[in-house]
């Protein structure tokens, strides 16, 4: 994707599949407002002008080039395990955030000879409103969480919001999240509610009005 229409057409046509703004703004690697305003906006409602109007830039990540190829993920979950690596070896589970985050997981916990979980977020159902009604869950198809520190995967910090949730609902299940890692940090976080955040690429916006 090189343009904003092309977000718009991909945006259209996976709102024509059933997808929610959620799964859109993960499948397209911006936020949930980005998301809306590209829907929106690919339906010609006027509601895309003003809330255009009224919202913060944000910044899309085109990483298919590493997802379509399974090498080059390889090599890119082997740095991201690198990264982990620092914080020891006692860690034996690894938790990727849906959908995206799954595969990128998979292959770190090879590198680190981990079990495998994977945690699907509140975002993935949200549509309107306030995202703290809906809820996220862990899959029964992998590794349970059972009181064990984990490392937390994912491809892509936006907000933080979706790290943020994952991180609390470990903890919910007796977990401990020992660190957590990403292709791209779009905010720069050192930290998110005292667990490491290490990422391959720091995204940076600079305003030069201010």
């Amino acid at each position: 994707m090189k343009n904003v229409d092309d977000l718009i057409d991909s945006a259209a046509e996976l709102a024509e599949h059933g997808l929610s703004k959620g799964e859109i703004a993960d499948e397209l690697n911006v936020s949930r407002e980005t998301a809306s305003w590209l829907v929106e906006r690919a339906g010609g409602s006027d509601a895309a002008e003003t809330s255009a109007a009224g919202s913060t830039a944000d910044i899309h990540v085109d990483w298919s080039a590493l997802g379509r190829d399974s090498t080059r993920l390889r090599y890119a979950a082997s740095a991201m395990a690198d990264l982990l690596a620092k914080e020891g070896d006692a860690v034996d589970l690894t938790v990727g955030i849906e959908k995206a985050g799954a595969p990128l997981a998979t292959a770190v916990a090879n590198q680190l000879d981990t079990d495998l979980g994977t945690y699907a977020p509140a975002k993935h159902q949200w549509e309107e409103g306030d995202i703290d009604e809906q809820g996220g869950g862990f899959s029964r198809n992998f590794a349970a969480i059972r009181d064990r520190d984990c490392y937390v995967v994912d491809d892509i910090i936006t907000s933080g919001t979706t790290m943020r949730e994952s991180i609390n609902a470990i903890r919910e299940q007796g977990g401990e999240p020992v660190a957590c890692v990403v292709l791209v940090d779009k905010v720069g976080y050192d930290e998110i509610d005292d667990v490491p955040v290490y990422s391959l690429v720091d995204v940076v916006r600079v305003d030069r009005d201010r």
